[in-house]
């Protein structure tokens, strides 16, 4: 898998929960990069052809018996190398270093100091200062291999960060790819750039052209079938399929009846009649509310609504008939999970974000024309073929929808106080200006009542939880500090305005590291 002419890096992936944001600020710094498992073929890289090679972080310890190694053979490519925490011990200890258990221990915010200059800090650190950075090991390099110089230094890590400046081999014990690490995205572009002489040729606009002439080759004069959701992933997989290929396409929208207020309308509204592609309506909400009734398990919830998309979605298909091809919106993270040495971090939330998969049975062939995008590329996509903002730039949403945001069963008068409610959360967060500043926020229909006193009447109604996160990667998020103000107007409107609901409660928990979807 591999886009156009443009330059490339390869990742070496050691099982680091972070290996994903790697790639994401080589790709942010306008670099191509991909991710492959560290025992990789070498004929694989060699056909890679990679200009920089970067070895992830891992859980490993090198010193231990089985534990994953670097191949001697990335260091004879002739390109530069650059590993991180675990990357930097394997490339020692496969160069000739030494790697042992740590006194101290280096887990969280910590602080380098750099004792040498080095390509790798120019224009970002200087010799003699002190920075914060983001450490996450339990062993430590004691001894570097020959031709490598320390570079900077921290309490438990006496060599922080190592340079062999003539065969431009680099490491660093700390991560510069989450946002704890303030300089990290910039110590990577002088990796990428300044060391490796990369230009930078990887944009959107670039990737439109080829992913258009890509899908054309491959398709020919074949139909595709397409599952709309109304979601960014789908709809600009639907927008690039039309631009490409125009009538060939035909769009299947399966409504649930789990989705927001107005949204099936909107959808309808926007490919059929703006983008006038051809769409299917299945309005299947009886169905699906019906498998629901007395279901409260999460998990059973999630089985029941995928095993039922699937059999909606592939009786509509069959009505479409002649087609071909079944366009997915796959992204990278799931192409990186599905290959992955160690299975990453996501896999545990798959089943709660995803509704199912491709069933054997329709005989279809694949077209994934974003498989090689994360999602912040994704709507960068959508942005370059001019869908409107305020879908390139909607909050996540769950594929099995508000089912997993009503905790227990799941009736349709839930699903009515919910969509209400979250409506008017999410309009008065738009009207303060505050939307695209929270990464993600939602309503939550909360499975006990409250007794409380509206007007001159006892109530006994629904509480609800409101749940608003800041984030810059989706790896880690904080909860967002509304005013208190907007809050008090947002609880306002919905026990005022939906018949049913008489508490709103804000939650301020935080998203640990590691995961990918918080719900």
């Amino acid at each position: 898998m591999t886009i156009g002419h443009h330059e490339r890096v390869l990742i070496l992936d050691f099982g680091a929960q972070y290996t994903q944001l790697i790639a994401r600020r080589v790709r942010e710094s306008g670099v191509y990069c991909e991710i492959m498992p560290f025992n990789v073929p070498e004929k694989r890289i060699a056909d890679y052809a990679p200009k920089a090679v970067i070895l992830s972080g891992g859980p490993a310890s090198v010193h231990e018996k089985g534990t994953p190694s670097a191949s001697p053979s990335v260091f004879k490519l002739g390109v530069p190398v650059l590993g991180i925490c675990y990357g930097e011990q394997t490339m020692c200890d496969v160069l000739g270093g030494k790697v042992e258990p740590a006194d101290h221990r280096e887990f969280g915010r910590a602080e380098v100091r750099v004792t040498a200059d080095s390509a790798l800090f120019d224009g970002v650190w200087t010799k003699g200062g002190a920075y914060p950075v983001w450490m996450s090991h339990g062993d430590r390099v004691i001894a570097i291999p020959a031709g490598f110089r320390p570079v900077a230094e921290s309490p438990g890590a006496p060599f922080a960060a190592i340079a062999d400046e003539k065969r431009k081999f680099y490491g660093v014990q700390f991560h510069p790819e989450v946002m704890h690490t303030p300089d990290g995205a910039k110590l990577l572009k002088n990796f990428t750039h300044r060391i490796a002489g990369l230009k930078g040729d990887w944009s959107m606009k670039a990737f439109r052209a080829e992913e258009i002439a890509k899908i054309r080759e491959q398709v020919g004069k074949e139909r595709v079938i397409c599952g709309l959701s109304g979601g960014v992933d789908s709809s600009v997989v639907a927008v690039l399929l039309h631009e490409a290929i125009g009538d060939q396409l035909t769009c299947i929208f399966v409504d649930h009846g789990l989705l927001r207020l107005n949204e099936a309308k909107e959808v309808v509204e926007l490919f059929r009649n703006h983008y006038n592609i051809a769409l299917v309506h299945r309005d299947a909400s009886e169905l699906f509310l019906g498998k629901l009734a007395g279901v409260s398990d999460p998990e059973q919830k999630r089985k029941i609504i995928g095993t039922t998309f699937i059999d909606v979605f592939d009786e509509e298909a069959h009505k479409v008939g002649g087609a071909a091809f079944l366009a997915q919106g796959t992204l990278y993270p799931d192409v990186i999970e599905s290959v992955s040495f160690f299975g990453g971090p996501s896999q545990t939330i798959k089943s709660h974000h995803n509704v199912g998969g491709l069933p054997e049975r329709m005989k279809l062939k694949l077209v994934e024309p974003v498989r090689e995008l994360f999602k912040d590329e994704v709507r960068a996509l959508g942005r370059e073929l001019g869908l409107p903002e305020t879908l390139v730039g909607r909050h996540p949403f769950p594929g099995p929808g508000l089912a997993i945001r009503i905790p227990g069963t799941v009736t349709r008068e839930k699903c009515d106080l919910l969509r209400k409610a979250d409506a008017i959360y999410i309009e008065e967060i738009r009207k303060a200006g505050l939307y695209d500043t929270i990464w993600q926020a939602f309503a939550v229909l909360l499975p006990v009542q409250s007794v409380g006193v509206m007007g001159d009447a006892r109530t006994y109604d629904h509480a609800l939880s409101l749940r608003a996160v800041t984030s810059t990667d989706g790896m880690t998020a904080d909860w967002f500090a509304f005013p208190p103000e907007l809050l008090a107007r947002i609880s306002t409107r919905i026990t005022n305005e939906v018949r049913g609901i008489n508490r709103v409660l804000y939650d301020v928990t935080s998203k640990p590291p590691g995961t990918i979807e918080w719900e």
